[in-house]
């Protein structure tokens, strides 16, 4: 019988009718009493405590280990995906519920506009009928005095425009109360749709995240340190393959060529500060501080930190930031990894950059090469 790595495992104990008995290891097994016909003596003691064979595990080779590994990054890219998505709807929910809390304030304003006009009318429609039910046009025509004749016409005139006006004032404000209300209940619609896109990109990060726990937990300690011996080895590989472009070489003639301003170095200085300061602190989906941070909560805090907001994912980043070339980067700029823009570090001078890595990891410092890069951005640009 298998289990695990450890291959099969088998004792044979002969008894009066010769039954094989398959023992796994660790577990114990009684002799079994002997019949009334069996003159066989039972096994001796020493005999049973025998200690069986063992076969030593076999080793998981490189190649097989390099699979796994390939697997988890998948499963890990596949998760930050998902993160993105999930922040992307979280940042939108949030600014749909500013902007409802704005549109129902306006419409209160609106109904309570609305109400004082609907009163002012009919203040005015009381007011023409008070004497006798006569309307005010009659009572001006009827009138044979001539000074009350020509107060009457100014009277009737000013009645005429403030009525025309009161009538505009409530059909405008009647226009704009139902543009409001049509508009919160769209925005609400809207604020729905992004919290369940919330709640599904939740489910398949935490999905993601699980397989990949689990690739990893059926590894043995010694497998799982040589796994992170062969991520050490592909990042170095990619580090150097990088920096034997002559990137950094190229970054210093740039920089020769146009110096950075002392307001740009100030501000990226204090992003890369600020990044700084939460070395070792754990990679949390989702978070942006102050005890923990995923990839992108890490660099907007780091700008906003620096006085210059930025969009909350790294697609948005890629998307809304302006793009400098890599042979121009400067510390504070932002690196982008990935064809889809999943994942995102600060730069922070050398060749170097400090991220929120994944699931299971701190803010650390690696390579800026160690991963594909897609390009460059400036916050400050």
């Amino acid at each position: 019988m298998a289990r695990g790595k450890r291959g099969l495992l088998a004792v044979a104990v002969t008894v009066v009718c010769a039954v094989t008995v398959l023992a796994v290891p660790g577990t114990a097994f009684a002799s079994a009493p002997a019949g009334p016909a069996d003159p066989s003596p039972a096994p001796s003691a020493s005999a049973s405590a025998t200690p069986a064979p063992t076969t030593a595990p076999v080793p998981v080779p490189d190649a097989e280990l390099e699979k796994v590994r390939a697997q988890l990054d998948g499963l890990y890219h596949d998760a930050a995906v998902a993160t993105d998505a999930y922040n992307a709807a979280e940042e939108k929910t949030r600014k749909q519920s500013v902007q409802l809390a704005r549109l129902e304030k306006r419409t209160d304003t609106a109904r309570k506009k609305l109400a004082e006009l609907k009163d002012q009318a009919g203040a005015a429609a009381r007011a023409q009928y008070r004497d006798s039910g006569m309307p005010p046009m009659a009572r001006f025509l009827l009138s044979d005095n001539p000074e009350h004749f020509a107060d009457g016409a100014g009277t009737l005139l000013n009645g005429a425009r403030a009525t025309k006006k009161l009538i505009a004032e409530t059909d405008r404000v009647e226009r704009e109360l139902k543009r409001d209300t049509d508009d919160a209940e769209a925005r609400w619609k809207k604020l729905e749709r992004d919290r369940k896109d919330k709640a599904a990109a939740q489910k398949t990060i935490q999905a993601k995240i699980k397989d990949a726990e689990q690739l990893e937990s059926r590894l043995e300690k010694k497998e799982k340190e040589r796994l992170a011996e062969l991520e050490r080895q592909a990042a170095r590989k990619a580090q150097t393959a990088w920096l034997e472009t002559g990137v950094l070489k190229k970054q210093a003639e740039a920089a020769e060529a146009a110096p950075t301003s002392a307001e740009a170095a100030s501000a990226g200085a204090r992003a890369v500060a600020f990044a700084t300061a939460q070395l070792g602190k754990p990679y949390v989906w989702g978070a942006e501080g102050p005890d923990s941070y995923d990839c992108s909560g890490l660099t907007s805090q780091a700008w906003a930190d620096a006085g210059t907001p930025i969009p909350r994912t790294s697609q948005e980043q890629w998307k809304q930031l302006p793009h400098v070339d890599v042979t121009e980067m400067r510390p504070g700029d932002l690196v982008i990894y990935f064809a889809d823009a999943t994942h995102v570090g600060i730069y922070v001078g050398d060749g170097k950059i400090i991220h929120a890595p994944r699931p299971g990891r701190t803010v650390t410092i690696a390579g800026a090469g160690t991963m594909p890069i897609l390009g460059v951005v400036r916050p400050d640009a």
